[in-house]
């Protein structure tokens, strides 16, 4: 089969996220330890123990989210005989995951990952003021109608309203994303348009619109500083949905995702329609196994996250080879 690596993003944090693994695995142990290490903080405590709401701020969620991923990589590599370098054709992360897709594929140390995801979330939170943004789901609408939603909903909200489409999910899952006034006419002109339904998300910020722009200042300035190598594997790209192994144009590509919409169902198609028939996501949660089903039900989607899932993907290889 051919595979692909793909990393979750914000949402699917939980509490007990990863304890398992520390428990049963070194490998995922050493992941956790360095990354505590690279903040100066037992963020694993707060993984394995709550409290939910200080997990959810985006700061935390941020980093502890790619500590499970590379955790999972780690053990993957360490219990199945899976190499990423060898066996994957491409790797891709949601949002935030990108960072843990580049961090699995050896393009970032994990200490500088940690500690940019740390920066980001902080950036992300602090770039606008609480209850000036939203982010809502439209669901039942195709990207296009999502787009036109959005630009429709801005020019009608006035002077200094900001509504754009902030994740292209695919299965008829648009995010849109900018002030509060706009998102709520996004949903009401959705609706006209045939959503199926609308909902406003439990977000602390409204990610990858315009509105972010002082947080990938911040950005730019965190990865100018960093040493960015060129990945195992290519990374299929956030804002691109095409595959980048050049290291400044993967810095270019990461600060221009933080206003940039996530183009997931793009990147999914295109790894799809490049062979790929076994994406393995890494992490936690099934959020984008869920979304694959949508996008490419022909392939396969296997979500590696707890004890069991190794044994399942064990079987998955046995009866592909």
């Amino acid at each position: 089969m051919s595979k692909a690596y793909v990393f979750p993003g914000q949402g699917s944090q939980s509490v007990g996220m990863g304890k398992a693994l520390y428990e049963n695995f070194a490998s995922a142990r050493a992941v956790f330890d360095e990354v505590d290490d690279a903040l100066g903080e037992k963020l694993s405590t707060l993984m394995f123990e709550g409290p939910e709401a200080e997990l959810t701020l985006t700061a935390n969620a941020q980093p502890a989210l790619m500590a499970v991923s590379l955790a999972v990589i780690r053990v993957l590599e360490d219990e199945t005989g899976l190499d990423l370098a060898r066996d994957a054709r491409y790797v891709a992360g949601h949002s935030l995951g990108e960072y843990s897709a580049l961090a699995a594929a050896g393009s970032l140390t994990l200490r500088d990952t940690a500690r940019l995801l740390r920066r980001r979330g902080a950036a992300m939170q602090n770039a606008v003021p609480v209850g000036v943004g939203a982010m809502a789901a439209l669901l039942g609408l195709d990207y296009e109608t999502g787009l036109a939603v959005t630009r429709q909903a801005q020019e009608e909200s006035g002077h200094g309203a900001v509504c754009a489409v902030a994740n292209d999910n695919g299965g008829g899952q648009v995010v849109a994303s900018g002030t509060k006034a706009s998102v709520d006419r996004a949903m009401e002109i959705a609706k006209s348009k045939g959503a199926k339904r609308s909902m406003l998300l439990s977000v602390s910020a409204p990610f990858h619109c315009p509105l972010m722009e002082p947080a990938a200042r911040v950005m730019a300035e965190a990865l100018a500083e960093t040493i960015i190598l060129p990945p195992r594997v290519p990374l299929v790209a956030n804002v691109s949905a095409a595959p980048v192994t050049d290291p400044e144009m993967i810095r270019s590509l990461l600060v221009t995702q933080v206003t940039g919409t996530v183009r997931w169902r793009e990147s999914i198609l295109f790894m799809a329609e490049q062979g790929v028939d076994l994406f393995i996501e890494c992490g936690s949660g099934k959020v984008l196994t869920g979304l694959l089903k949508r996008i490419a039900p022909k392939v396969h989607g296997q979500s590696i996250g707890q004890l069991a899932d190794f044994e399942a993907l064990r079987v998955t290889l046995r009866k592909a080879s």
